[in-house]
């Protein structure tokens, strides 16, 4: 199920609000898919959990990404959140293919959970669903997703977050 809100002009605000959001560290995941649309994946840092029951993200995507039609079209994702020492995999999957083939594979080890969408090997966390609505607000979807499969890193692991517009380290230690 669709839903969509209505859009406005961009407000001169828009830029305010990017830049304050700059301020707030967020995790950096990699959302890939698989399927009759193909594969592709996009990184991401506006994952949220919405729910444990059942267990269910929100996942949001530009509209006018490739990532986001080929996912929609699929109605897979996985949501790969990366350890600090994947910046490179970050990187690889944030720059645009200008929808021709591209190598963004090439970086890590990838294979399937449950759902099909390629997962990576040595992800901090990997969470592995079916998009089961979607809400369409402004530029971006809302895509919710339903999981079937997650899984972890074992063991205190450093978590890579985007923060100031730069990649950064945080600490999975506790303490």
């Amino acid at each position: 199920m669709k839903t969509k809100i209505a859009v406005t002009e961009p407000s001169p605000e828009a830029e305010r609000f990017r830049e304050a959001m700059s301020r707030i560290a967020a995790t950096v995941h990699v959302v890939t898919t698989d399927g009759p649309a193909g594969r592709h994946g996009a990184t991401a840092t506006s994952v949220v959990s919405l729910t444990d029951q059942p267990p269910t993200l929100v996942v949001c995507l530009n509209l006018s990404s490739r990532s986001h039609r080929i996912a929609s079209q699929n109605g897979i994702v996985a949501v790969n959140a990366l350890s600090a020492d994947q910046e490179d995999i970050a990187r690889a999957f944030s720059r645009s293919s200008g929808g021709a083939g591209d190598d963004r594979f090439a970086h890590g080890e990838w294979a399937p959970l449950i759902t099909g969408a390629p997962t990576l090997a040595h992800a901090l966390a990997v969470f592995d669903g079916r998009i089961v609505s979607e809400i369409v607000v402004g530029t971006h979807a809302a895509m919710v997703v339903q999981l079937e499969a997650v899984r972890f890193a074992k063991g205190p692991t450093d978590g890579l977050s985007y923060h100031r517009r730069r990649y950064r380290p945080y600490s999975g230690a506790a303490g």
